[in-house]
């Protein structure tokens, strides 16, 4: 029998691996654009936006694909394929030498990587349910600390030897993180039976959606919630820019940023995930989503480094907090024969959310000033408790645990 412990731990190692890939160039970007032509400043704000949302929106096409193949093939191989795919794309953006292709490779990226939601998947399979806070709350610690690592190290790395080594790291880290998968990680699977597939293909659409339907409050609030936390995710960079007066040291900063940011989703993934295995997940999502948006208002004030580094850690320590809890929320009203289905459709409205936040806040950059972007981000953030309560009384009402 497999040990979900030591699969966990594998997992945890293989996250953070390909997170830090992923972190070590991605929030460059927007300094890559300017490297490869782009000056005009609403051009570089439109691209940064695109960017930001052309992986996402092919994530949320391709992920419940990804997951219902899971749950027919196994979901270590969804894995695999995630890393592999990924370290294949990364490595490629370092090649480029216009716009349009880098616009295209991330496009692609969204079809076949998606490593987080394949990790999540594998994870809350293959772990006893009374542990799955413990479980996802680590997940989510892994994802951080490797976007702690990547983001400082590659800033200090991009600017030493140039935004094009700094992809060539990242797509070297996801193949170690993907050769890790192929020899360390363990699946305990069993294949559906043919007679199952088939009864499953006959089922009547209204029996499928009633075994599912706890779980479409919570993944609108995933949506929401992912729209929220990367709503100015992808204008730091520009932010940090403006504040620093130039674009000389932006990269070491961002990434500086990004470590504290990294601390800060790390200690919230493991206090807020193991709170959830304790205390009601809805509880914690509201008090969550409230300190995130208080933390967030300095920073729209703000006009130096200082006040930034404090409340960015505030912020997402509790933005940090929501999703392993509202992971942790949707596996306790998912079956668990649907659980790949369930959590790829969660991958795809996290896509969702990701897609449509840098075209807002890109519209709200151009057409008002990027530090806009943080007094909306605010607002979002409190929207969220109101939300969490109506689909609690949603449940309560209809007799949903």
């Amino acid at each position: 029998m497999i040990s979900w412990k030591k699969n966990l731990i594998v997992i945890w190692m293989t996250q953070f691996l390909a997170i830090s890939g992923f972190a070590f160039s991605m929030p460059f970007v927007p300094f890559y654009i300017q490297e490869l032509g782009v000056k005009d400043g609403i051009l570089i704000n439109q691209y940064t936006a695109m960017f930001g949302a052309l992986a996402p929106l092919t994530l949320a096409i391709f992920s419940p694909i990804w997951g219902m193949i899971g749950d027919h093939y196994g979901r270590r191989l969804m894995l695999l394929r995630a890393n592999f795919g990924a370290a294949i794309i990364l490595t490629l953006m370092g090649m480029v030498d216009s716009i349009s292709w880098l616009l295209i490779l991330r496009a692609i990226q969204g079809v076949f990587t998606g490593t987080m939601t394949a990790s999540q998947t594998l994870v809350s399979v293959n772990t006893p349910e009374e542990k799955h806070g413990l479980a996802l709350g680590s997940l989510s610690a892994a994802i951080f600390s490797g976007a702690l690592f990547g983001t400082f190290i590659g800033g200090t790395f991009a600017e030493l030897f140039g935004y094009r080594a700094a992809f060539y790291i990242s797509g070297g880290l996801l193949l170690v993180s993907s050769f890790l998968v192929l020899f360390g990680v363990k699946e305990d699977f069993s294949p559906p039976q043919k007679s199952t597939i088939k009864t499953t293909k006959r089922a009547d659409l209204k029996t499928f959606i009633k075994s599912i339907g706890p779980a479409v409050p919570i993944l609108i609030l995933l949506l929401f919630m992912s729209f929220t936390r990367q709503f100015d995710n992808v204008f730091l960079p520009l932010f940090v820019q403006e504040i620093n007066g130039t674009i000389e040291g932006s990269a070491y900063i961002t990434g500086v940023l990004g470590a504290i940011g990294g601390i800060a989703g790390f200690l919230a993934g493991i206090i807020m995930g193991r709170l959830s295995d304790r205390i009601s997940p809805p509880k914690i999502a509201m008090i969550s989503a409230l300190f995130a948006g208080l933390f967030m208002l300095p920073q729209a004030v703000a006009n130096s480094f200082a006040p930034i580094f404090m409340t960015r850690f505030g912020m997402i320590f509790f933005s940090g907090g929501l999703d392993p809890v509202l992971q942790v929320w949707l596996a306790k009203v998912t079956p668990h024969r649907l659980r790949g289905s369930v959590f790829g459709w969660a991958g795809s409205a996290k896509a969702i959310g990701w897609m449509f936040a840098p075209l807002s806040s890109g519209l709200v950059a151009s057409y008002l000033n990027i530090r806009w972007i943080y007094w909306i981000g605010c607002a979002l953030f409190l929207l969220l408790i109101p939300m969490i309560w109506m689909v609690v009384q949603y449940l309560r009402k209809h007799t949903i645990p």
